[in-house]
């Protein structure tokens, strides 16, 4: 167990430093000065080679990195170019309004999808699972914009039950925290719960089918024992990685969500910096939503064991 472990901590290493070289390459590509770029068609050569000294263009490109890497290990993402406010604080603390909905909409579409998903492969072929999985597929295919959208327009406008613009924080206000929250999490989950009914079934149909479940039902155990104590924890392990992968794609694409009901998360302002030219706070984005979907897979590769007893096993 312990060699797992470190095996799939030491795998991360190089995907982290892949990530590094690409977001700072991905800046480097954009065509243009990034220095004139953020200071504008007005202004002087001399502030322009002062920014470029300040942000170290005028190295060459391996001194750069070398300089972005060293100032990331001492926390200094540099500042934004807009608000003069550290990136690092300015980039975390959107994060966490993002990070609030994607756990909680991925954490209640898993508690009603799997179960759903598993219940959809026991009842196979039968009226059940012909409902659950034509619910899935319709689900799957309402883009989370105009569902969004349509959530807004019934509860907001015409119910008048949630606020239709603006956001409260719940380390503010709680209780008003989770009014704000309520629709941009159910536009997700709604969504991913179509995801999760499809994988959770085809796992569980394919556990059903080995020879230990036709083992267990020969020693005359019921049903329901034979399908949540034995085939619900085997079959959990691929709905388990489909969680973690949707977790991660989330929290890096959750700008949509926040630009529909005007949150001021992550995505939100990786979309902002981009149309303001805020070079060092774009940066501090992408590093971010790599690094945490980078985290978030590693978390579920060692929590894999405790769902499937044959990684433990080996």
């Amino acid at each position: 167990m312990l060699k797992f472990i470190l095996s799939r901590m030491l795998m991360a290493v190089p995907t982290i430093i892949i990530v590094a070289v690409t977001v700072f390459a991905l800046i480097r590509l954009i065509p243009g000065d990034p220095a004139a770029l953020m200071l504008g068609d007005l202004a002087e050569p001399q502030q322009i080679a002062a920014l470029r000294s300040s942000l170290g263009l005028d190295q060459s490109i391996p001194v750069q990195f070398m300089i972005w890497v060293g100032n990331l290990f001492s926390g200094d993402f540099g500042k934004s170019i807009v608000t003069g406010e550290p990136v690092l604080h300015l980039v975390l603390s959107r994060f966490f309004i993002s990070a609030q909905i994607v756990v909680l909409a991925v954490f209640i579409a898993s508690l009603i999808a799997v179960p759903a998903g598993v219940i959809a492969a026991w009842k196979q072929n039968s009226l059940t699972d012909l409902a659950l999985v034509g619910t899935a597929t319709v689900l799957l295919s309402i883009p989370t914009f105009w569902l969004g959208l349509l959530l807004l327009l019934f509860f907001g406008l015409k119910l008048g039950w949630v606020p239709v613009l603006g956001y409260i924080s719940v380390t503010t206000d709680w209780k008003a925290g989770l009014i704000y929250m309520a629709l941009p999490v159910a536009t997700l989950f709604i969504h991913e719960m179509g995801v999760l009914i499809r994988m959770a079934r085809a796992s569980t149909l394919e556990v059903l089918r080995l020879d230990y479940i036709t083992h267990a039902r020969a020693k005359g155990l019921s049903e329901q024992a034979v399908l949540w104590r034995h085939a619900f924890k085997n079959a959990f392990g691929p709905t388990w990685t489909m969680i973690g992968l949707i977790l991660g794609n989330l929290l890096g694409g959750i700008a949509v969500i926040e630009t529909v009901f005007s949150i001021p998360g992550l995505g939100r302002l990786l979309v902002d910096s981009i149309f303001q030219r805020d070079y060092p706070v774009i940066q501090g984005c992408l590093l971010l939503v790599a690094l945490a979907y980078v985290l978030v897979n590693l978390i579920v590769d060692l929590l894999y064991p405790l769902f499937d007893p044959r990684v433990a096993a080996e």
